[in-house]
């Protein structure tokens, strides 16, 4: 079992931060929920742990709380913001409202590099963001740094492994903060940092083998990078035992049906069966223009579609499917608890309830950016591994109103051309989601020496970059690229006589446009 760091969360926004931060210094670690007993932290084979940060007041009635016994564990434990005043108080300190409260970058004088400072000397630049703080400390702890209005901006305990920075080193924010966690996981509390691809992939494939056995298992491909590298990770441990299902919805990019093709069927040699449900879909979506009624039309549709084709593969008793870490998550937050279930977009649509199957989530310990990696290892095609998040119910939300096969051949081609010239300008590993939108409106114009109005559309193209999905800003994307895509629409693509770009952000806007 690999060396782990659990991470204890109170809420804070940036617990999936700290997780990535561990992981990126080789341990793995696992985001638990805040009163996790100590009797479930027992099995895992755990190396240290962190308390994080969170809203709440140590000393308000109902706050979060933890398992007081925590530091019998045997482990280091560092607290980060609530966490170190939580830790504070179960070891005797007084925490209560900050004379004057501290948000955004502040200047940590260091009294002490000791430990998990090490390396570190003078004045770092941190990044605050509380409004209480430590008041009182027994004669067992030891400051490690202050601010001018934070006399315990870092502390230690002599007699308990217990660390506590008031301020975030996960963020940017704080330069020095690789550095705190450096020392943290490798000098306090001696990890050897073997979490890495390789040995993720062998432990992966023998987890599978171990829970499948020699039953068959089915997994819904859709060309993304999650469904994809599912298929590539159970086909590297099945092999011949995986079948894949492709739902042709009408709904694809233009050429991905072919890509999926003959990436898998060809290059791996995966059993891929194709279902072209295309017809029913734009069938049932004819006059259609209530985005949720699209989308509620297309899962029913693909349950229907996957489940013609499962009905036709013998011995099936597993369903894999591309869940992730953070899905894990959020899902589980909302109950209180950070890994009780799954989001329902992430359930297939409802399939593993139809049919019976039980789940193989291969991913479900990955970020995204690590599942990119393993991509990678498993030898996937880069224009693959780093794809642009595409919607399930695919083009019929950036096609606004009514979806038909010649609007969406439209928006294809127009897609197409945008996906090309940012690509050539070198811009598309830069740009989280790069789309493209058919509007509703037809738009009045010159087309050679007459006025063109009758089946002219406008195209908006919309560029986004974001961390987490949660919040996105838009693409500045160069002018000269913009114009290229402009020009390069309207002249090749016929119905098309207007292009605009989308600048707004999230929030308010949405990233789809439905």
């Amino acid at each position: 079992m690999e060396e782990t760091i659990a991470i204890l969360d109170f809420g804070s926004q940036y617990g999936q931060l700290i997780a990535r931060r561990v992981r990126e210094h080789k341990v793995f670690s696992r985001l638990c929920r805040h009163d996790i007993s100590c009797a479930e932290l027992k099995k895992l084979n755990l190396k240290g742990l962190i308390l994080s940060g969170g809203p709440a007041s140590v000393y308000a009635e109902g706050s979060p709380r933890c398992d007081p016994d925590l530091f019998t564990l045997g482990v280091p434990v560092l607290g980060i913001c609530y966490g170190m005043q939580i830790g504070c108080e179960l070891l005797g300190g007084k925490i209560g409202m900050a004379h004057a409260r501290e948000y955004g970058s502040t200047r940590l004088r260091l009294t002490e590099s000791d430990g998990l400072l090490s390396h570190l000397a003078g004045e770092k630049t941190v990044w605050m963001s509380h409004g209480d703080q430590v008041r009182e400390l027994s004669d067992d702890f030891i400051s490690l740094g202050e601010t001018p209005t934070c006399p315990y901006a870092a502390v230690r305990h002599n007699k308990v492994p217990f660390y506590g920075v008031q301020f975030h080193p996960e963020v940017t924010h704080t330069p020095c903060g690789s550095q705190i966690f450096q020392n943290f996981l490798y000098e306090i509390c001696q990890c050897r940092g073997d979490w890495q691809m390789g040995n993720f992939i062998e432990q992966a494939c023998e987890k599978i083998k171990s829970q499948v056995g020699d039953a068959t298992v089915i997994c819904g491909l859709s060309g993304g990078v999650d469904s994809s590298v599912t298929a590539a990770l159970l086909h590297r441990a099945i092999g011949e035992q995986l079948v894949c299902i492709f739902v042709d919805n009408g709904l694809l990019r233009k050429g991905e049906r072919d890509h999926v093709e003959s990436t898998f069927r060809d290059h791996f040699q995966l059993d891929l069966r194709v279902v072209d449900w295309s017809e029913r879909f734009l069938t049932r979506l004819a006059g259609v223009t209530d985005p949720q009624q699209k989308r509620t039309i297309i899962g029913h549709e693909f349950i229907e579609a996957f489940t013609h084709e499962a009905d036709r593969i013998a011995d099936v008793k597993f369903l894999a499917q591309g869940t992730l870490y953070p899905d894990v998550i959020e899902s589980g937050h909302k109950d209180g608890n950070p890994a009780a279930n799954i989001k329902l977009h992430h359930n297939v649509g409802g399939l593993p309830e139809k049919l019976g199957f039980e789940l193989v989530e291969p991913l479900r310990d990955l970020f995204k950016d690590e599942v990119r990696l393993l991509g990678e290892h498993l030898g996937l095609p880069e224009a693959l591994v780093w794809r642009h998040p595409f919607p399930g119910p695919g083009l019929a939300v950036r096609v606004v109103g009514d979806v038909t096969r010649e609007r969406l051949d439209i928006l294809r081609d127009a897609d197409e051309i945008m996906l090309e010239e940012i690509r050539a300008a070198g811009l598309y590993r830069g740009i989280a989601q790069a789309l493209t939108v058919l509007l509703p409106i037809s738009s009045v114009g010159v087309m050679g020496d007459d006025r063109s109005y009758e089946n002219q559309h406008v195209v908006a193209v919309r560029a986004v970059q974001t961390q987490d999905f949660m919040t996105a800003d838009w693409v500045h994307i160069p002018y000269e690229v913009l114009g290229r895509i402009s020009s390069r629409i309207i002249n090749e693509v016929r119905g098309i006589n207007r292009v605009v770009y989308d600048i707004s952000s999230k929030p308010p806007a949405t990233i789809e446009w439905e």
